[in-house]
């Protein structure tokens, strides 16, 4: 060695001592490792974990470069150390090279997710705005009821065959063209229907209602992975019940708007006609204004990745499998189980949603308006739960126990609203309906991010695609049923059926074994490959 190298050494070392950093990382220790740590700090991959997790994953330990009196570019930037390649299997007594990712939290996760929860409230608008003033339609269009429900059921249909591939457009093609694909055929699907106000063109509204149910395959499986992908680790939860609530909030226009636009006129089918293209016309405007923010301002990903997680995923993309994923979810019994637990509630909620005004005019006639107000206060509540929960996700990590909770409170709402809505008193079925809304929307976003963390490092987008496919298949189920029996038995009798099934479903939830392999890696506290990462190492 040189004299001009051993001098720089020493002052490296020197430097190093200064701030509390030895020159090696043989000094780590954790709590409860094993007698056979390697002489370099890293400990052997457990035998018994995750495949992925357990062989190989990010440690706790980062320096933040302020403490090495260097100026930060980012504020809320840090590096963190990075998952070992080839996918995640490291060669026994192998030395890895230290390596370092940087992560950061992007200002521009707020826009992606304000535009991502615009055009998903569009979507939800055009599901609902057909079955609130079911009546009306039947009307306009001289079809039975059945007829109308489809408009809202073909959501549910389209959904279950085509989440596969949309979730493989996701996982292969990435965000932004899922984001660009749901948007657009949000937009076109509106367009369509304005072209369908006759009384002979039922067929073409289908149409229309078709474009926009290809479009929420693109929209409903986002919400966890645009906040995983964007968000840390102390806000996704949070994140994503936002990103949900865009949705609800689609369902609650949807019931107050559509009333109000195009109150029953049937003496008068001119004016319901005027009436059906202000509501088509405003809405296909307002869905292509957002299509076009889409192009501008939605982007793929941050800079960085947003939280030591997602840095995981990120490195390990080329050896991600679409089928091998697939198939390692349906190996997952908690997440089996959640699938199941999921579909059943949220199915509810599509099958309540969709017969509420059936529901509000057997026992109180001419109360169009008051139907649409109370579907407002079910959605309006729920979001409100929505929101609470996913903070107190982010708080807690609670997943299973808020999840548990919320399923029995949901029965419980449930029961309540089926026994009192026949009483005569509107304002009864407000107070029962918010209730119940509160819990039974407040529980989507819990299943989502529940279902991330018992599945990673699968992908988020096909864990929530097979979630939603599961509700939809529920939905069409439920509403069918309750269909007949609210005709036949009246509303008491579909609604006592939904009960029965959502006491199932607490059942269910009650046998899921919850394991946070997200936030354990977010932690850095599984037995794992821990090494240092020198603040100077060059970043890839």
């Amino acid at each position: 060695m040189t004299e001009a190298a051993a001098a720089a050494a020493g002052q490296e070392e020197v430097s190093l001592a200064e701030v509390g950093i030895p020159r090696s990382n043989n000094h780590l220790t954790a709590e409860g490792e094993p007698a056979g740590k390697r002489a370099n700090g890293t400990c052997p991959a457990s035998a018994n974990g995750d495949a992925l997790l357990g062989e190989a994953a990010a440690a706790s330990v980062s320096f933040d470069k302020s403490q090495l009196g260097e100026e930060e570019e980012e504020p809320q930037a840090r590096l963190v150390p990075l998952l070992l390649g080839s996918g995640g299997k490291a060669e026994a007594g192998a030395e890895q090279g230290p390596r370092g990712v940087r992560t950061a939290l992007s200002p521009r996760r707020f826009v992606v997710l304000l535009i991502f929860s615009l055009y998903s409230l569009v979507n939800a608008f055009q599901w609902i705005q057909y079955s609130i003033i079911s009546n009306v339609f039947e009307d306009f269009y001289g079809v039975p009821s059945m007829d109308i429900d489809w408009l809202s059921m073909i959501y549910m249909l389209v959904y279950m065959p085509l989440i596969f591939p949309a979730a493989w457009l996701l996982d292969k093609w990435g965000l932004r063209l899922t984001a660009l694909l749901g948007s657009g055929f949000n937009a076109l699907g509106a367009w369509v229907k304005c072209g369908s106000v006759a009384r002979d063109l039922y067929w073409v509204t289908m149409l229309g209602q078709l474009l926009c149910s290809v479009a929420q395959v693109f929209i409903l499986g986002l919400p966890s992975h645009v906040a995983s992908v964007w968000f840390g680790p102390r806000e996704v939860s949070t994140a994503c019940a936002t990103a949900v609530l865009g949705n609800q909030l689609g369902v609650a226009v949807g019931f107050l708007l559509p009333p109000v636009l195009v109150p029953n006129t049937k003496n008068d089918t001119a004016l319901m006609a005027h009436n059906i293209n202000v509501m088509f016309y405003g809405t296909a405007s307002v869905a292509t204004f957002l299509f076009i923010l889409t192009i501008i301002a939605f982007k793929e990903k941050p800079p960085f990745p947003p939280s030591e997680s997602q840095a995981v995923v990120q490195h390990n993309a080329s050896e991600y499998s679409y089928k091998q994923s697939i198939m390692n979810l349906f190996k997952n019994i908690p997440f089996v189980l959640l699938l199941v637990s999921y579909g059943i509630m949220t199915g509810s909620f599509y099958s309540v949603s969709t017969l509420l005004n059936q529901m509000i005019l057997t026992y109180y006639e001419g109360e169009e308006v008051s139907a649409g107000l109370i579907g407002l206060t079910l959605v309006v509540a729920g979001m409100v739960g929505s929101i609470l929960c996913g903070l107190w996700l982010d708080y807690t990590k609670t997943y299973k126990q808020t999840t548990l909770i919320v399923y029995i409170l949901s029965f419980i709402g449930m029961v309540i609203f089926t026994f009192t809505l026949n009483l005569g008193h509107l304002i009864i079925v407000f107070i029962t309906g918010g209730a119940l809304g509160f819990f039974m929307t407040g529980y989507l976003p819990l299943g989502f991010e529940f279902a991330v963390e018992i599945t990673y490092p699968e992908s988020e987008g096909t864990s929530s695609g097979l979630l939603n496919a599961s509700a939809q298949l529920f939905g069409i189920f439920f509403t069918l049923v309750q269909g007949k029996l609210i005709s036949k038995y009246g509303p008491l009798g579909g609604n006592l059926f939904l009960c029965a099934w959502i006491f199932l479903g607490i059942i269910l939830t009650a046998l899921i074994k919850s394991d946070l392999k997200r936030h354990s890696v977010n932690l850095g506290s599984r037995n794992m490959d821990i090494k240092a990462v020198p603040v100077n190492s060059p970043e890839e």
